[in-house]
């Protein structure tokens, strides 16, 4: 994993920008911070990494806007040593996120290539989250249950599973709505059997594949 200060100013720099567009949860932003960036893009976009836009990965995925992350993060109101399951694990990026804000993360993808080179990544950069292949919207039921549950992929509806798998007074963060436009919408579980939904701000991620999902 190579650093620089060329990508360390880089990276200064985009803290500056996601504080200018409303990002205001000093964990998060000292969190992306610390993270290198280029270390989850192919090669060819490494100069790239640290503007505020979505690139190209394995599997026709994306990692997503800084931004969005950063946003998505903010939204879970987090607190240090929640248990979180991120489904979508993707470039690994939002994981070591988590992990760096010092939560106990566990993180489904759906594409054995780019869960074999997250799992990669995130341990050459020393962050242990519980990694599995599988199909995401079926949430990972043998650890439930979780405090948060964030989506990294557009699903039509709020999949069933992971709102059963939400804590009492847990949440869940999902961009819901069409192909190709979601809005991100948070679920909070009030009791056993009470949840209540709100609707935020719009935005377009890849769809999220699988039983509760979008089909393949």
């Amino acid at each position: 994993m190579q650093e620089s200060y060329k990508y360390r100013g880089k990276r200064a720099k985009l803290i500056d920008h996601l504080r200018s567009k409303g990002i205001t949860d000093e964990a998060v932003l000292e969190a992306m911070l610390k993270i290198p960036r280029h270390d989850f893009v192919e090669g060819a976009f490494q100069d790239q990494a640290y503007e505020d836009k979505a690139l190209p990965i394995r599997a026709g995925q994306t990692i997503s806007q800084p931004f969005t992350v950063a946003y998505q993060t903010q939204m879970m109101g987090l607190s240090r040593g929640m248990k979180v399951l991120e489904i979508g694990t993707g470039s690994g990026y939002q994981a070591a996120v988590l992990c760096e804000m010092g939560m106990k993360v566990f993180s489904i993808e759906r594409s054995q290539t780019l869960h074999e080179e997250a799992k990669e990544c995130l341990t050459a950069l020393g962050y242990e989250p519980y990694l599995k292949c599988g199909d995401g919207s079926l949430g990972w039921k043998l650890y439930q249950p979780f405090q948060r549950i964030l989506v990294t992929a557009a699903s039509p509806d709020i999949p069933e599973p992971l709102k059963q798998q939400l804590d009492i007074g847990g949440k869940l963060i999902i961009p819901v709505g069409g192909r190709d436009s979601q809005l991100m919408t948070v679920v909070t579980r009030s009791s056993a059997d009470r949840f209540e939904v709100q609707s935020y701000q719009r935005f377009s991620f890849v769809p999220l594949i699988g039983a509760h999902g979008w089909e393949d």
